[in-house]
């Protein structure tokens, strides 16, 4: 699957180098259990509150169904449940970050978002060789900040292709 960064509705139309330079080593980062995550601010599109989410027959257990966003169907992952953690309530603070993936808006539920870091090239180290499971192919780098360490998530391969064409006749 060729790589396709993220866009913003406001750089749909008009994009300068300016603006690009501005997201450069710039990451979302969010809670998942106990560890924080980022990823790359150019795929984001935004940021909402948990809403209702209409199921979708005969979709992965991850793919928790579709919300309406504005008059637009965007698919949602649970990322704890991608991650085979263990499923929690949602709450006030569970957020859904809506991205884009290839040509689809796919939404993330996440457990809380923290704030936008940046975390220049230097600072980021390849993943540990410690398994090489499935899950490992999510992780981009290791980003350091000061003495913590956020898991950098590579987008494009948080759903296979097969998945992804799941995702996108859905949306």
């Amino acid at each position: 699957m060729a790589e396709n960064k993220g866009r913003s509705v406001m750089e749909d139309n008009f994009v300068d180098d300016d603006e690009d330079d501005s997201q450069k080593d710039k990451f979302l980062t969010f809670r998942i259990g106990n560890e924080d995550y980022g990823i790359e601010i150019s795929y984001v599109i935004e940021i909402v509150g948990i809403q209702q989410i209409t199921e979708v027959p005969d979709m992965p257990d991850f793919l928790k169904g579709v919300i309406n966003l504005r008059g637009r169907v965007i698919p949602v992952m649970d990322v704890r449940v991608r991650f085979r953690m263990q499923a929690r309530e949602f709450d006030d603070r569970t957020c859904i970050v809506v991205v884009n993936l290839g040509e689809t808006a796919v939404g993330l539920i996440v457990d809380t978002v923290n704030e936008v870091l940046s975390i220049p090239a230097s600072e980021i180290s390849k993943p540990p060789r410690v398994s090489r499971g499935e899950g490992s192919r999510f992780v981009r780098g290791m980003g350091k900040v000061g003495d913590a360490v956020k898991i950098l998530l590579d987008l494009n391969k948080l759903l296979n292709d097969s998945e992804m064409e799941a995702v996108a006749t859905v949306a």
